[in-house]
């Protein structure tokens, strides 16, 4: 199988679904889906090489998942896979869509088998019901239902795919270009996650973990005169704010760096560089939302945060509360899931001298149980 490259497409946003997890971060117990994806195809061939499409913003995290070669998507199907195509060096290529997220080994199997017979083989099921075009019943014993992995003649694929005109899959761009395309016996079990009640049609589909995970935030923010002092998304009475590039919130900047920790994402400085004149003055209350947008786009999910407060000034005791409901509206928790402490530097250290204040945040997170959703 040195010849051929396997490529999934796993670049899409899931705007069908339904949920607020895309559909390829849906946790099978411990993993995402796409990873159970991968690894079952892993384990049907020895590939030359298996390349993911995925969303740009997603890559780096994706990559601490997995070995594999994951190049940015593009807006259609189509230009994730030409882009895809360019990291491609052998003769053929197989093309999956983590969407088929039960994996036929013996489809699988059909498929290659094939391997030089046409320049494309592809999967197919019959029509078992009446099908009707443009309101008149046409004879079912003609319609194929057309499914993925599908193996291409690399240079074709890369021919038939230039032309301007947008395809769902290889075989119809194959077959546009004049090309011949062989179906196969498909197979039921390759049903395509799309909308939410699909869930229920999958047998493959395993109950996502109840384990959590734990993050650590630490960030500190020296005072600057003359500037709107905010705390936990809170106005602070006090004569100074905070030197920073965006606002300065250093307690909302703490518990990013905690969600950003529990979810091995790195850390805020790789999402929002103080280097990027996009995130000046910018508002940490919406650093934060957006953060929880990735979390949560990647099938995790806030469950309690506990932040410690180090400041000889101002005197933080009656805003405490002020901060906790704050974040815990942020965060979409009941307020008692968020913890917010403060305390003095007993005059020791930078805070101590009235310098500037420091904040520790703990934050755990869980996995989406998407199950709560059928």
């Amino acid at each position: 199988m040195k010849d051929t490259t396997l490529i999934l497409l796993a670049a899409g946003s899931s705007s069908r679904f339904g949920l607020p997890v895309k559909k390829q971060w849906l946790y099978l117990g411990d993993r995402p889906l796409w990873v159970r994806v991968a690894e079952a195809f892993e384990k049907t061939a020895e590939f030359a090489r298996i390349i993911l499409s995925v969303e740009a913003g997603e890559r780096s995290y994706m990559g601490r998942f997995a070995d594999y070669t994951f190049v940015d998507g593009g807006s259609s199907r189509q230009e994730s896979l030409s882009r895809a195509l360019e990291a491609v060096e052998t003769p053929w290529v197989l093309v999956g869509d983590i969407a088929r997220c039960c994996v036929d080994e013996a489809l699988v199997e059909r498929v290659l088998k094939h391997k030089g017979e046409a320049a494309c083989i592809a999967p197919a099921l019959e029509a078992v019901d009446t099908v009707y075009e443009d309101g008149v019943p046409v004879d079912r014993r003609r319609i194929r239902l057309i499914q993925t992995p599908q193996l291409s003649r690399t240079e074709i694929l890369r021919r038939a795919l230039a032309e301007a005109e947008n395809f769902t899959d290889e075989s119809s761009a194959i077959h546009a270009l004049g090309e011949e395309v062989l179906l196969i016996e498909g197979s039921s079990r390759a049903h395509k996650l799309t909308h939410l009640e699909d869930l229920r049609r999958l047998d493959c589909l395993e109950a996502p973990s109840r384990e959590s995970f734990t993050g650590f935030g630490l960030d500190v923010h020296a005072f600057e005169t003359g500037k709107e002092m905010k705390l936990g998304g809170i106005t602070i009475d006090a004569p100074m704010g905070f030197k920073a590039h965006s606002d300065g919130d250093v307690a909302i900047h703490a518990l990013i760096d905690a969600l950003l920790g529990a979810a091995g994402m790195g850390d805020i400085g790789e999402h929002f560089p103080d280097t990027d004149p996009r995130w000046k003055d910018a508002d940490s209350m919406e650093l934060l939302d957006a953060v929880l947008g990735r979390i949560r786009g990647c099938g995790l999910e806030p469950r309690h945060a506990d932040l410690t407060i180090l400041a000889q000034t101002p005197r933080l005791g009656t805003y405490k509360e002020a901060i906790r409901r704050k974040l815990a509206k942020a965060l979409d928790l009941p307020p008692n899931r968020v913890n917010i402490k403060a305390t003095t530097a007993e005059k020791m250290g930078f805070v101590g001298r009235k310098e500037g204040v420091a904040v520790h945040a703990v934050a755990t997170l869980g996995i989406y149980d998407w199950r709560s959703a059928l």
